[in-house]
């Protein structure tokens, strides 16, 4: 039996949801120490475990905090966390390899992209991760809305921490080996993260589920290519308007505007379809088993 199908948690059995509050907690007090650690002992061996940290402490809490809220999915949280790593993995891969073969001139991610560009990136990784999520999810014989939201979330998720602990690594070769300008580019995705790759993934699934929920298979209808169209515009967007407007937190982090606007877009969007899935499986009248 595949290991995909899985038994749904006991409905009279909710969840806490607080779990993802300890890991918050925890991965802020790790990056702070391994950070004041790694520059107090000048140990460079300490740099790819706060990189490490900073870049998946945001997707993983992000995850969790999605899955202590819902007490339906029959997902489990070793579904979920094979689908942030082999589906992020895979969306990475993915992408990379068809960027490079269809955007040839694409321009370093230091020194932005064009808007034409940015948007041919949306199409290209949105369309990877959602084929990561049908990939995962190929012997699930029952899925609902919520599965395909967890699901493209845990993907997007992935997607996004192994893609910023690069945009890091890179950060550190531009400056010349400047670990100030890693952390810094750490912390700004970061705070970036809970706007981007996970609500657009998220989004797509969920879509795609409800429509797969219809049938026995997964199908492309014209509701899945208009809300895939949708997300890689918000996505393309993201990556290809020019960042002119910005407001600074501590400690000088600069955060575009247009950035938080696209993405309040994508979590409107998203927490609408959330509070939709939780809806139709709260209500939906039991089935009968044999």
């Amino acid at each position: 039996m595949s290991q995909n199908v899985l038994t749904p948690p006991a409905k009279n059995e909710p969840r806490r949801g607080l779990n993802w509050l300890h890991v918050l907690f925890t991965g802020i007090v790790l990056f702070v120490a391994s950070t004041v650690v790694m520059f107090l002992t000048s140990n460079p061996n300490l740099y790819p475990t706060v990189i490490l940290i900073g870049n998946f402490l945001v997707p993983v809490v992000f995850v969790t905090f999605l899955y202590d809220h819902q007490h339906l999915s029959s997902l489990t949280p070793e579904t979920i966390a094979k689908s942030f790593c082999f589906g992020g993995i895979l969306g990475v891969l993915g992408a990379s390899v068809l960027e490079s073969l269809l955007l040839p001139m694409l321009l370093n991610p230091n020194q932005g992209l064009s808007l034409s560009s940015g948007l041919v990136v949306g199409l290209i990784e949105e369309g990877v991760k959602i084929l990561a999520v049908i990939f995962l999810a190929r012997h699930m014989h029952k899925a609902t809305t919520m599965d395909g939201l967890l699901l493209g979330a845990a993907v997007g998720m992935g997607f996004a921490a192994f893609e910023s602990t690069g945009y890091a690594f890179t950060a550190f070769l531009s400056s010349q080996g400047y670990v100030g300008a890693s952390i810094a580019e750490t912390v700004l995705r970061g705070l970036l993260t809970p706007f981007g790759h996970g609500v657009w993934t998220g989004i797509l699934a969920a879509v795609l589920f409800r429509e797969r929920s219809k049938h026995d298979h997964f199908r492309i209808t014209g509701l899945v290519i208009v809300t895939y169209i949708f997300v890689s515009v918000l996505h393309g967007l993201w990556d290809g308007l020019p960042s002119t407007i910005f407001f600074t937190v501590p400690p000088g982090i600069h955060i575009p505007l247009v950035s938080l606007l696209i993405g309040v877009i994508g979590i409107v969007v998203f927490v609408m379809l959330y509070r939709r899935a939780r809806r139709q499986e709260i209500y939906q009248p039991p089935t009968a088993t044999t």
